[in-house]
């Protein structure tokens, strides 16, 4: 996976209706995402920031570029979200903070939201425990049905938020294993459900517990 942005990629990242490439600079990044949320609970911002990110390489990217970006991606989820879920997510354990980030990931993304809930869903309602290349690239093409506005993403672009949208399902737990892609049932931390609850976040909430 490439750490800079294609010009075709960030072309389909600021346009078109509901379902965007706004994943393609990481997979869920739960260790980089409670360093940006430290910053953001510490409202740094400006020139601190920029050193944070950029030159004390907090992030431990190999260039700046990617740092950028990933910052500006964690940013933009966490941004969706109020600081007591920052404070879940720089405070708590891997399994709260992990949860954490995946809710925010889904809150930032409605092409990971709308999988989780209309996919994934119906696979566990089947009794299926598999994810298969077909059931994604359905999905897809659904996705142009319900939004008009959606671009045609380039190949390489839709092959990479594939294999990007399974490696977060991986690394939430709900895969066993990103390449064969064995469905796993979850259970959500009470306090990420309450938190969910309290901020009327029902679509987030309704993806996570899928199964």
């Amino acid at each position: 996976m490439g750490s800079i942005a294609t010009t075709e990629e960030k072309k389909v990242t600021q346009i078109g209706g509901i379902y965007k490439a706004n994943l393609t600079a990481g997979g869920l990044l739960v260790s980089e995402s409670r360093k940006v949320a430290d910053l953001m609970i510490r409202n740094v911002s400006g020139s601190d920031w920029k050193d944070a990110i950029q030159n004390q390489n907090i992030l431990q990217t190999r260039s700046a570029a990617s740092a950028i970006r990933k910052a500006n991606l964690i940013r933009a989820r966490l941004s969706s979200m109020s600081q007591e879920l920052w404070e879940m997510l720089r405070d708590g354990d891997a399994t709260l903070a992990t949860q954490a980030s995946f809710a925010a990931a889904i809150k930032h993304s409605r092409i990971l939201g709308d999988y989780l809930d209309l996919v994934v869903r119906e696979q566990f309602k089947k009794l299926e425990d598999k994810l298969s290349s077909a059931l994604w690239d359905e999905f897809m093409s659904s996705c142009k049905h319900r939004d008009p506005l959606m671009v045609d993403f380039p190949p390489s672009t839709a092959m990479k938020m594939r294999t990007i949208v399974h490696n977060i399902l991986f690394e939430a737990g709900y895969l066993k294993n990103s390449r064969q892609k064995t469905l796993v049932k979850m259970e959500i931390v009470p306090r990420l459900i309450n938190y969910l609850k309290d901020k009327n976040e029902s679509y987030v909430l309704r993806c996570m517990q899928v199964s």
